[in-house]
């Protein structure tokens, strides 16, 4: 049997990998794909910055009508 070998994946296939979590659309095939080349503690950070940015953005938001 032949190893499969896990690919490195870009910052910017995590950062996508974690936007489209967030919206809950993912196409299989992308899942499957980024199943092999993520590592967990890549999800975890991204997922993590993410929340940050997302919960920022809504507070600014508010902010911004509220004023």
């Amino acid at each position: 049997m032949a190893a499969e070998q896990k690919s490195n994946a870009s910052p910017l296939q995590v950062i996508k990998a974690v936007f489209w979590s967030f919206l809950g659309i993912r196409r299989r095939a992308e899942y499957e794909k980024d199943a092999v080349s993520l590592k967990p503690a890549q999800v975890i950070i991204a997922g993590i910055i993410g929340a940050i940015v997302l919960v920022l953005s809504l507070v600014t938001l508010v902010h911004f009508i509220i004023s």
